[in-house]
Parts: C-alpha cells; sequence; structure tokens
C-alpha cells in the first residue's frame, strides 16, 4: 500500500493509499494539452513512488513515444528507471503490460491507451494481484466529446486530473504548479476531489501552502485553548 503522506487524501482513501496490487486508472479532466501533462505527470509520480527501491524499474506500454523525458525526472521518474515497451497498437500495448505485471519484475507498470474495455481491466487487475505490481493506466482522450472514463471498468480507482490556478507568490515568480485530483471512483470509499501541488522531484504531492498555513493556525488555536 502506497500512502501520499497527506492526511486530507488519504484518510478519504478507502484503503488509506494506493493498492500496490491492483489497477488504478487515471484520466486527464478534459482534452486539453496542459491537463493531458498534468495526468501523465500525476501518473508519472505514482510511478516514482513506488520505484523508491535501488534497482527498481518501471515499465511504461504505448504505441507512440511522445513522453517527455525531462519532465518525467522532474516528477521523480528518471530514464534510468524507465523501460519503454512500444506496441503496434493500443491491444499489443495492453498485452505488454499484462505480461510485465505477470512477469513481477517491476515495481510498477504503466500504459496508456484511449481505449480498454471492462474484459481488459479485468485481465489487468487480476495479472496486477498475481504479480503484486500496481497497474497505471493512462486513459487518453479519443474523441473531445467523451470522457475516458464514462466505460466500466475494473478499476480499484478512478482519477481525473486538471490543472487549477497557482497559489499566489509574495513576489514575483513563477510557482509550483498545482492541480485538481478528483478520485471518481474508489473501491471501499466515497468519490471525492481536492487541489494540490503537483509532483516535485520525489514524485510527492502536498497541500498548497495556504491550506498548510490554515491548519498550522488551527493547530495552534486549538493548542492555546487547551
Amino acid at each position: 500500500m502506497l500512502a501520499f503522506g497527506i492526511d486530507a487524501l488519504d484518510s478519504r482513501l478507502g484503503a488509506g493509499g494506493i493498492d500496490g496490487g491492483g489497477l488504478h486508472e487515471i484520466t486527464a479532466a478534459s482534452p486539453t494539452l496542459g491537463d493531458d501533462a498534468a495526468a501523465t505527470l500525476f501518473v508519472a509520480g505514482l510511478a516514482a513512488r513506488f520505484a523508491t527501491v535501488p534497482g527498481a524499474n518501471v515499465a511504461w506500454a504505448l504505441t507512440r513515444f511522445d513522453l517527455y523525458a525531462p519532465g518525467l525526472e522532474q516528477a521523480g521518474l528518471p530514464a534510468a528507471k524507465l523501460l519503454y515497451l512500444q506496441g503496434k497498437n493500443e491491444t499489443m500495448a495492453l498485452a505488454l503490460a499484462e505480461d510485465s505485471l505477470r512477469d513481477g519484475s517491476f515495481s510498477a507498470v504503466v500504459a496508456e491507451v484511449k481505449v480498454a474495455d471492462q474484459t481488459a481491466t479485468r485481465r489487468l487487475q487480476l495479472a496486477a494481484a498475481d504479480g503484486r505490481t500496481p497497474m497505471l493506466l493512462l486513459r487518453r482522450w479519443a474523441r473531445t466529446s467523451r470522457d475516458p472514463l464514462e466505460r466500466p471498468s475494473a478499476a480499484m480507482t478512478r482519477w481525473r486530473i486538471g490543472c487549477a490556478p497557482s497559489v499566489p507568490l509574495p513576489a514575483p515568480g513563477v510557482g509550483r504548479a498545482c492541480w485538481s485530483v478528483e478520485l471518481v471512483r474508489q473501491r471501499g470509499g466515497n468519490p471525492f476531489s481536492i487541489v494540490l501541488e503537483a509532483c516535485d522531484d520525489t514524485g510527492r504531492l502536498a497541500l498548497p501552502a495556504p491550506a498548510r498555513h490554515r491548519a498550522a493556525a488551527a493547530v495552534g488555536a486549538a493548542s492555546q485553548a487547551a
């Protein structure tokens, strides 16, 4: 089980974190490039957190090699930890991901596709459970009018990630990016949404600064009242 280390998030997850032997689906909140990049980096950060052990590697199955390696590294996933598996179509990419899960030698397996029916997701869930390996399925938008998560799935969690306004800085500059993180569905828990700061170079998310300050103030006020 992988906890995010953020109580406002972990406490609302039925299992207290991401099951390391299950299928988890992630998609962009919209077909825009910004939301697509946010969803991709969210996946990269999760994979990086699972692959913290020295020598751990991540398999990433795709049909077209269009990932930006420096961006993945900024989310904690350097090229040295990645094994790219390129299939001629999405069916082959999913088969490569399933084989990687059953192999059991990867810390995490990622696959990016536009279409995966319930049979395909059930196979991935079973393979993830058998290999005790997390499966992160990045669902790309096929058409602008069709939500990738509208079809049934055997996934344990389903996430929708989008861009959110950054926290204003006290001086001119570019702040840490923020994402809207929506858990659309989970086993053993309710859906919810939260705004978080984007992954740092270790793959970790964080609460935006104002929320952290409000929490610290609340703790201080409580201690004074006691």
